[in-house]
């Protein structure tokens, strides 16, 4: 691990940046397209595009860093032509013109974090179970985003929200060129097709469980804003109860390194399923009863805060070397990116024809799927104490 303390604040504020502009696109995007007169359906396919790229360009990206030994130059063309085509969405209100800016600014914004995620995880070598208390800086910006835009909305037209996004832009590129250069320690297999890692069963079951994870919260960042507003609360009530969860996950963060050492990645995750089957639920059944809400999102703390950090631990132990930017991007392809384009577009017909009591519903069912995936998997581990006291899935 490096010492200068200078690598952990350009890290940070990388983090930040990055994570303030979902706190401004994940509540609130959908209630600014809602604001030009888009549908249900068209909604759903516009907030699908930056899972679809997430699936598509990280893998892109990932294989460039790593092939060409340039992960920062890589990371600051992405950052620079995200931010370009960012800038597009000031002089477009079609469908077709949202789509393609959008679908753009995804390819290159979808590129950095695998990129930053290898870079944090070299940066602290022996201690990669301190990553959550760097991600937890991304945490602080979305409260501050999803918190500020939503007492700000009560009182200014959603469409400010366009500024609030440059912003943010700007601060990912600017932080994006601060990044410190890390060296990528050798590993036996380096020489290894990348294919000989995934095809493991362990990393399939993985990846399978995180792609149910992902799918499940899909309809959550779509709707859960509309579905509030429809129920009458407030835009700053909303940036609370998002901002909740946010405040909740940064704390699972700081104790990420004893839950850690103490339980290891695969209990983590166990949990983290179990919870959110159990907090969708709650979201799709029990809208109108605000205690129950709050108590959902004080379970994004699992569902999101301690799923996030397992998985990516785990992904860090099973691809190593060479194979980091690879790993990271693959996962994010797989999981946030094919799984969210599939819970994201799967949630406008079913909020039209079933309702959103039903849409949450079946995220708790895909989550259940995850949840029964990791179990099948474990099932045969399950008697060795060994086993359930190490990290590998």
């Amino acid at each position: 691990m490096h010492t200068n303390k200078n690598y952990y604040w350009r890290i940070a504020g990388f983090y930040f940046f990055y994570y303030a502009f979902i706190g401004m696109f994940a509540p609130y995007w959908s209630l600014y397209l809602k604001s030009i007169h888009f549908d249900a359906v068209e909604i759903s396919i516009l907030l699908s595009v930056q899972p679809v790229m997430r699936m598509i360009a990280p893998n892109l990206w990932g294989w460039l860093a790593d092939h060409t030994g340039k992960r920062l130059y890589v990371l600051k063309i992405a950052a620079t032509l995200s931010a370009v085509f960012y800038m597009g969405v000031f002089f477009t209100t079609s469908f077709w013109g949202m789509l393609a800016v959008l679908a753009l600014m995804s390819f290159f914004w979808s590129a950095s974090m695998p990129l930053v995620e290898a870079t944090t995880l070299s940066y602290l070598g022996k201690h990669s179970t301190r990553y959550g208390r760097i991600r937890s800086w991304g945490s602080i910006g979305f409260i501050m985003t999803v918190v500020g835009l939503g007492y700000a909305f009560d009182h200014i037209a959603i469409a400010w929200l366009l500024w609030a996004g440059l912003v943010c832009e700007v601060g990912i590129l600017l932080f994006s060129r601060q990044i410190p250069h890390t060296e990528v320690a050798a590993h036996h297999t380096d020489t290894l097709p990348i294919k000989q890692i995934v095809f493991k069963p362990r990393v399939l079951a993985l990846l399978g469980a995180c792609f149910c994870m992902s799918m499940a919260h899909g309809p959550y960042y779509t709707f859960y804003s509309i579905y509030l507003v429809d129920h009458g609360y407030s835009k700053s009530a909303i940036g609370g109860l998002w901002a909740l969860g946010v405040i909740c996950e940064i704390a699972v963060f700081f104790v990420m390194p004893w839950l850690a050492n103490r339980y290891g990645y695969t209990r983590i995750l166990l949990v983290s399923f179990a919870c959110a089957v159990v907090r969708f639920l709650m979201i799709g059944w029990y809208v109108d009863m605000l205690l129950i809400l709050l108590i959902a999102q004080v379970l994004h703390a699992a569902t999101f805060g301690a799923y996030h950090a397992a998985s990516v631990g785990l992904v860090h132990e099973f691809f190593k070397g060479r194979h980091q930017a690879k790993g990271q991007a693959l996962f994010g392809s797989l999981t946030y990116g094919a799984g969210g384009m599939v819970g994201g577009l799967a949630s406008g017909p079913l909020w039209e024809r079933l309702g959103a009591p039903m849409m949450f519903s079946a995220s708790a069912l895909a989550a259940l799927m995850g949840l029964a995936l990791m179990i099948w998997k474990l099932r045969s581990q399950l008697r060795d104490t060994k086993m359930l006291n190490s990290t590998p899935v």
